[in-house]
């Protein structure tokens, strides 16, 4: 058995992306979605391991919540502070890591392998096979899953980050969070007050790839866009975490001016692929999910 936590849960296309993989490979498995608010969060992690569970991804609001039951972090889990994926190990030790930043890179790598339009295959020289070969990339927000891409970023060589957040009152532990991971990766990050109209424009005008990592956009809840569109260039990827809408206002206005859209539904299954290969050792079946689950 496998799971998803989180709150809410119901809309997840994570339960239909694993079941899909386990019969398509004969394997006797199951992974479903369950409803646990972070006051729950201990009793859930106890029945999990009373009932033999081999494994759990978490969605908001728990990834960073999780890390105190844990007995091992991966690096990119430690140094971004959230865990998206829980594996038991044989001896019982619970290990956390994130995929959340591989999925990104990784379905970002596969969204650009695909025949494109004569934009996208300019982007596609310049980022070549390795996100390494992106120069600079601007990440709006600093929660769980926008640190699992920063870091991700940074460890694949990207040279300069720009982290774009609302100066509230986590503002300062961003600053901490980005500074960190630019001494222990090498990369330059900074962090810019989205409230600043002048910085932000100059954070978002000054990136090969933008990547939307709030909430805003997201079905039932903000759905505007977190970006002015006179801020979007042509000559740029613009990205969305968010798979609920597909096309968000964000990405919406950026087709709009002819930019590269990339859609989150492609880092969801991704990640999942990469928690997937961490709890049964084998790859899922990537093409098959796309068609059978994604439609695409």
């Amino acid at each position: 058995m496998y799971a998803l936590l989180g709150h809410p849960v119901g809309h997840s296309m994570s339960p239909a992306m694993h079941n899909a993989a386990f019969e398509k490979l004969g394997i006797d498995a199951r992974y479903v979605a369950i409803d646990v608010t972070e006051d729950e969060l201990s009793d859930a992690v106890l029945m999990l391991r009373d009932m033999g569970y081999r494994g759990w991804n978490l969605t908001m609001p728990l990834k960073s919540a999780i890390v105190p039951y844990l007995d091992e972090l991966s690096t990119a889990a430690r140094l971004c502070g959230a865990v998206n994926t829980v594996v038991v190990a044989d001896d019982g030790r619970l290990i956390g890591y994130t995929t959340d930043g591989q999925g990104y890179t990784d379905s970002l790598r596969d969204f650009l392998d695909r025949p494109q339009s004569d934009v996208r295959r300019q982007t596609r020289k310049r980022l070549s096979t390795r996100t390494s070969d992106l120069r600079t990339g601007t990440v709006l927000g600093c929660g769980g899953a926008a640190r699992s891409i920063i870091v991700q970023l940074a460890i694949d060589g990207v040279e300069k980050i720009h982290v774009c957040k609302r100066k509230n009152a986590s503002f300062d532990d961003a600053v901490e969070f980005c500074w960190k991971v630019s001494e222990e990766t090498g990369a330059q990050i900074d962090v810019v007050d989205m409230g600043a109209e002048r910085d932000y424009r100059w954070a978002v005008d000054d990136c090969d790839i933008l990547v939307n990592a709030t909430n805003v956009g997201m079905e039932g809840g903000d759905m505007s866009s977190p970006v002015p569109q006179d801020f979007l260039r042509e000559d740029m990827i613009v990205s969305d975490i968010i798979y609920h809408p597909e096309v968000t206002q964000l990405l919406s206005d950026a087709a709009e001016v002819g930019a590269t859209t990339h859609s989150g539904k492609w880092m969801l299954l991704y990640q999942g692929a990469a928690a997937f290969k961490l709890w049964i050792d084998r790859d899922m079946p990537i093409e098959y999910i796309k068609e059978y689950v994604f439609g695409n």
